[in-house]
């Protein structure tokens, strides 16, 4: 009899680790997401308005073999502006898929979480193609010219605010798992 009940205590173990193993790995999912609908909703912005709009640069602008003011340069950078925006809405793609496939398994989180989790991800992306393609690289600066430095550290420091502010505003939407989704 006492073997029965600790086979019985097992299997009741086993299924609880396998549920908080499920509730982590929905938790991670929708992490993941909102992360990846940060970085590409950040690439819009960057693409959309730095590149088109403002006109302050393209992807590869400052590496002096393609400028934007011939049209072979233009034809490059244009080309290489086209494959930054793909990335950032595969990227952006991804991030809906991982949040519906949660969702879908009944994982809810509030608003406030998902709004910092996107923030988040922003920075991230302000932060990662900031220093590699600013700095290290050097393919492009925000606006290249006399003051190009304070122009790439503003960009910097916006990605960090995001960051910051974007992790502050996930926790300030409390615990993710099961349940119906809150708005505050």
């Amino acid at each position: 009899m006492a073997t029965a009940r600790t086979d019985s205590s097992l299997r009741g173990t086993r299924r609880g680790d396998a549920a908080k193993g499920d509730a982590r790995r929905l938790v991670r999912r929708f992490t993941v997401a909102g992360l990846l609908l940060g970085i590409g909703f950040g690439g819009f912005a960057d693409g959309i308005v730095l590149h088109q709009i403002l006109q302050w640069h393209h992807l590869l602008t400052s590496t002096g073999d393609h400028p934007a003011t011939t049209v072979a340069g233009l034809e490059t950078n244009t080309l290489w502006d086209g494959l930054f925006h793909a990335f950032t809405w595969l990227a952006a793609l991804s991030g809906l898929f991982l949040l519906w496939s949660a969702m879908r398994e009944g994982f809810r989180a509030s608003a406030w979480r998902l709004i910092g989790l996107i923030l988040a991800g922003w920075g991230s992306f302000n932060l990662i193609e900031g220093i590699v393609d600013h700095h290290i690289l050097t393919i492009h600066h925000v606006k290249a010219g006399e003051n190009q430095l304070a122009f790439d550290l503003g960009f910097l420091a916006l990605g960090a605010v995001l960051v910051g502010g974007g992790v502050l505003l996930a926790r300030r939407g409390g615990p993710a798992g099961e349940g119906p989704a809150q708005v505050s």
